[in-house]
């Protein structure tokens, strides 16, 4: 039996470390924190890099807090944004209607198999390829 891959976009790591609203936080944390434990956490190198610049910019995290915390996230499963990638993205954008950023994190979901993508960006239980966008702050319940 494969494990079902869940992708994380980088709003939901904000939240998870801050974003000014504790239910989302509590939520964020919930759900990230359960699918790392069963190893369906997906990010990409874009999560990552976005992750960095908002939490030291926006949330005001020390660069040396926020450094440690992209360590820990740099440790699972990682898709690295290539050529291939950017330009699966520009299909998508078109294709989707959707920007070219958002476009790139479905592409970067749909390389690693994930089936669910969680952003709060996206439409929520829209198909997008091969995966489908949740918003974990509307009431759904989580795929397994």
């Amino acid at each position: 039996m494969s494990v079902v891959k869940a992708f994380f976009d980088t709003n939901i790591l904000i939240y998870l470390y801050g974003g000014g609203d504790p239910e989302k936080q509590a939520k964020a944390a919930e759900l990230f924190g359960a699918q790392v434990r069963s190893g369906r956490a997906v990010l990409s190198t874009q999560v990552v890099q976005e992750f960095y610049a908002v939490a030291t910019r926006q949330l005001g995290m020390a660069r040396e807090v926020a450094g440690r915390v992209v360590r820990v996230l740099l440790n699972l499963p990682l898709v690295i944004i290539d050529a291939d990638l950017l330009l699966a993205a520009l299909a998508m954008e078109e294709r989707y209607r959707i920007t070219f950023w958002d476009a790139l994190i479905i592409a970067a979901a749909e390389a690693a198999g994930a089936e669910v993508l969680y952003s709060e960006d996206l439409n929520d239980g829209q198909r997008y390829g091969q995966v489908t966008a949740r918003n974990p702050f509307r009431n759904y319940s989580p795929a397994p």
